[in-house]
């Protein structure tokens, strides 16, 4: 049978993911952290790992040049793509807040006129503004999103945050959580049709390694 292709997201959930993989027996072939390879076996045949930047996994699972995938939450809801989302794998844990100067936490943002919002993640951000009935203009970012209000680029930013070390470093305060993050297992519709029970089965074995580490945990 032709292995299942799984997009895993390069960086710093890439070991974690990979190490899960490997407590239900599909460890790598090579371990990633050697190779330079973005296109990995594991040792049974049965799946291949395609390393990928991890705001690209969901693209290469929706469109099948993947049959599964590990996303971020954040990622999946920014770009709300059609694709099963069967398990959460409990690995990962961040949020996504809404962030700024500490003084803001004063101001009625409702009443605010020309607020602007620094983000990664422009459409969770405007969804979120949209929800609370505050009219804000997000301004999309690629970079250190915590320049944005040192320099009066906006007053607010919406970011991933793990610690919230760089917000304090940066004299900046968590204002509010909009998103717990952590990785999601994410499968593409029409191979989960093709190989159901294969699919089924890896889902079966994740969930229970993934209630395994919980219980070992508490």
């Amino acid at each position: 049978m032709e292995a299942l292709t799984i997009a895993l997201p390069k960086g710093r959930l890439q070991e974690q993911v990979l190490a899960l993989f490997a407590a239900i027996g599909h460890d790598v072939a090579e371990k990633a952290a050697l190779s330079r390879k973005l296109i990995l076996p594991d040792v049974t045949g049965a799946l291949r790992y395609v390393l990928a930047k991890p705001s690209d996994v969901p693209v290469y699972v929706e469109y099948g040049a993947a049959d599964l995938g590990v996303a971020g939450l954040d990622v999946l809801r920014e770009h709300e793509r059609g694709l099963y989302e069967p398990l959460a794998l409990d690995v990962g844990h961040c949020r996504l807040v809404l962030a700024g100067p500490a003084d803001q936490r004063e101001r009625n943002m409702r009443l605010a006129t020309g607020l602007r919002v620094a983000s990664k993640y422009p459409h969770l951000a405007q969804r979120y503004f949209t929800r609370q009935g505050i009219s804000a203009e997000i301004i999309p970012l690629d970079g250190s999103i915590e320049l944005a209000p040192a320099v009066g680029l906006a007053d607010l930013l919406v970011d991933l945050v793990e610690t919230g070390r760089t917000l304090r470093e940066n004299g900046l305060v968590e204002l509010e959580t909009i998103l717990d993050v952590q990785a999601m297992l994410v499968v593409n519709r029409a191979s989960y049709n093709l190989h159901l029970g294969t699919i089924q089965e890896l889902i079966r074995r994740l969930a229970a390694e993934v209630a395994r580490r919980a219980d070992h945990a508490e």
